[in-house]
């Protein structure tokens, strides 16, 4: 893929997909600020869903208008897509009307009927779109709706998600709730599980004047079912008993285009956005894209008000960056980036090429708390040594003498009791021969004076006792 896309911030998110502001990076270093639409990943696992979504979301590459959001790309990673389009500086019809709803207000009648005209103009151009090979395209929107409906803060009016309504019509076995207020802008025949046309996209339109006219909601139930039978019966309340300011003939140009039938409908947008431009012409209504853009303005600032309370990047925007890196292309035949088009700029993050980061925090520690942090360490169990021999190592630097004498105390720790031990027993031994030679003596001499008894003592008496001295024999 040529081009890097790195996102900088969140935008929306809806039962479909959620919506991040980004910029696209060329390898010549260009820039330019997009926005990339996230498919979320539970709606890939439906194989039905991906389909369709990829046929019609290529079919939008065709499109070119300037009331259109231009899609630029669409990728795939391992657990979504995204696609890549036109970043539109400003806010949506939902926020602006919710905006003036909290001010107690309803949009104007003239610029209600301004944005709705410029709409018409993107139906209109998408409905008769044709192929490079003049085949026509029959792209129905299917999901026109406030969302939808973007307006920068220059006053334009653009169209967006052309092809994703119709795949999110095929979606089986996801969560009941993922098109959740969508069913509100269907049209009586996609209720009823019919073939729908063009005529459905302006059924849409006629629901969204009605709303901005009257400031409720048309066919909106407790539950999903209730408001599908809502559009089924198609029952259109009275607007002038609503909206005073809504005169009959604007009346009968939004019941015209809400008619059950799709064959009583305008049958081109076109047709309904020149009823709606002959309208302001008859009664000299002046607007334009200005007028709208001081509402777009006003809705912006509220919103980055609101905003710049909220967290700057969670976990979430952070793993989403991080899957972006490895968005693959799908308009090079959908086939995966090969070697050469690994440039600069689409390659994907190697994890054996990352840095280890766990002690870049011991950076932060000053030699003093470092040293104690190591000194509470208890020593590591050292093994019995199985080199006979080292190498004598080289002298140490100055400054690593110290270091060098402890480590030879580390490896003799026991030396000086080991020579006090051996003070101690030769000590010893030389006790213990005094004490031999002391008793060789003794032996010697108690063996001499047995020898020469007789001779001290005077021998034995005659009756065979023992000697006495011979003065005391005389006596």
């Amino acid at each position: 893929m040529g081009d890097r896309y790195t996102i900088t911030e969140r935008l929306d998110q809806g039962g479909m997909a959620e919506v991040f502001r980004g910029v696209a990076e060329s390898l010549q270093g260009f820039k330019k600020s997009v926005a990339i639409k996230r498919i979320l990943p539970s709606l890939t696992k439906n194989d039905k869903f991906v389909s369709m979504f990829l046929d019609e979301a290529k079919l939008s590459l065709y499109l070119q208008h300037a009331n259109i959001v231009q899609v630029f790309d669409i990728g795939v990673t391992d657990a979504s897509y995204f696609l890549v389009m036109e970043f539109v500086d400003g806010c949506n019809l939902k926020a602006m009307l919710e905006r003036l709803k909290e001010k107690g207000r309803r949009i104007d009648i003239a610029l209600a009927i301004y944005v709705m005209i410029e709409c018409c103009k993107a139906l209109n151009y998408a409905h008769h779109a044709e192929s490079p090979e003049h085949e026509p395209l029959n792209i129905v929107h299917r999901d026109v709706s406030p969302p939808n409906i973007l307006m920068s803060k220059m006053g334009e009016v653009k169209l967006v998600d052309f092809g994703l309504a119709k795949a999110s019509s095929q979606i089986e076995s996801t969560d009941p709730g993922v098109v959740k207020g969508k069913f509100s802008y269907l049209s009586p025949e996609a209720a009823s599980g019919l073939d729908v046309d063009h005529r459905a996209d302006i059924f849409a339109v006629g629901i969204i004047l009605w709303e901005m006219f009257t400031g409720r909601r048309l066919f909106y139930g407790d539950t999903d079912y209730q408001t599908v039978e809502l559009v089924r019966q198609a029952r259109i309340p009275s607007i002038a008993a609503l909206n005073p300011d809504v005169e009959p003939e604007l009346e009968g140009i939004v019941r015209k285009s809400l008619a059950r039938d799709p064959a009583e409908r305008f049958y081109h947008a076109a047709d309904l956005a020149d009823a709606l431009t002959q309208y302001l012409f008859n009664r000299r209504m002046k607007v334009t894209a200005r007028d709208l853009a001081a509402l777009v303005k006003d809705t912006q600032l509220d919103r980055m008000r609101k905003r710049s309370a909220e967290p700057k990047e969670s976990l979430i925007d952070v793993l989403i960056q991080d899957e972006m890196a490895k968005v693959t292309s799908l308009l090079d035949d959908g086939s995966p980036a090969t070697a050469s088009q690994s440039a600069e700029g689409s390659q994907s993050l190697d994890p054996d090429q990352f840095v280890d980061t766990s002690m870049w925090s011991m950076s932060l520690l000053d030699e003093e708390s470092a040293a104690e942090e190591l000194e509470s360490k208890p020593a590591p169990r050292r093994e019995p040594s199985r080199i006979f021999t080292a190498p004598t190592p080289p002298p140490p630097p100055p400054e690593r003498a110290e270091n060098l004498s402890s480590l030879q105390e580390m490896l003799e720790p026991d030396r000086p009791e080991r020579a006090e031990e051996d003070e101690h027993e030769g000590g010893s031994k030389g006790v213990m021969v005094a004490i031999i030679i002391a008793l060789v003596l003794a032996a010697a001499v108690g063996a001499g004076l047995f020898l020469f008894k007789d001779q001290i003592f005077g021998g034995a008496s005659a009756s065979g006792e023992p000697g006495v001295p011979p003065a005391e024999a005389a006596q």
